[in-house]
């Protein structure tokens, strides 16, 4: 199925089919991505990229808040100024989580924090192409290569630049910049 974000309920579709447990193409403020709720929803985005186990995900959150109850690490306020935005910040996960790391996003479209708040917590998002491959930024060829595998597609037109977010890790207690993308660190 697919749907066009500027849809009056697109948000609401969307977060639907997240919240229920499927996966969704959406448009994101970098590229699109395959989103799924955080948890098992992971494992057929997965069988869909033919990623492997050990790669783990970027979780969406809707507001820096939100942050709080998947770590307990201070986001340092150089890199809160840059929220919502196009920045990922790699921090401890909580131990009653799991322990180990997280990678956290908090988008700067508007929409898209409308649908992780939406589906009520955290949101998988991954680049939308096979593993080993590079992002699709076409929407029809994300279409043709993808609808039959997927819940939903919201288009929104072919991506503008396709720039990945910016990728810091803190958790040594200092910022150290991974990847750097649309957002200079």
């Amino acid at each position: 199925m697919k749907i066009l974000k500027e849809h009056s309920d697109s948000a609401e579709t969307a977060a639907g089919y997240i919240k229920n447990g499927g996966v969704v193409i959406i448009p994101t403020d970098t590229i699109y991505g395959f989103s799924s709720i955080v948890g098992d929803g992971g494992k057929k985005i997965r069988a869909i990229k033919g990623r492997a186990e050990t790669k783990p995900f970027i979780e969406l959150v809707d507001s820096v808040e939100a942050t709080k109850s998947i770590s307990s690490i201070e986001i340092p306020e150089k890199l809160l100024r840059c929220w919502p935005g196009a920045l990922t910040v790699i921090v401890p996960r909580k131990e009653e989580l799991g322990g180990g790391t997280v990678a956290l996003r908090c988008p700067g479209d508007e929409w898209l924090r409308k649908v992780i708040s939406l589906a009520g917590r955290g949101i998988y998002s991954t680049s939308v192409n096979r593993s080993g491959s590079a992002p699709m930024l076409e929407v029809n060829d994300i279409i043709k290569e993808f609808e039959s595998e997927v819940d939903l597609i919201v288009c929104d037109g072919d991506t503008k630049g396709g720039t990945a977010s910016t990728l810091v890790d803190i958790t040594s207690g200092s910022i150290k910049v991974l990847r750097q993308g649309s957002v200079k660190i």
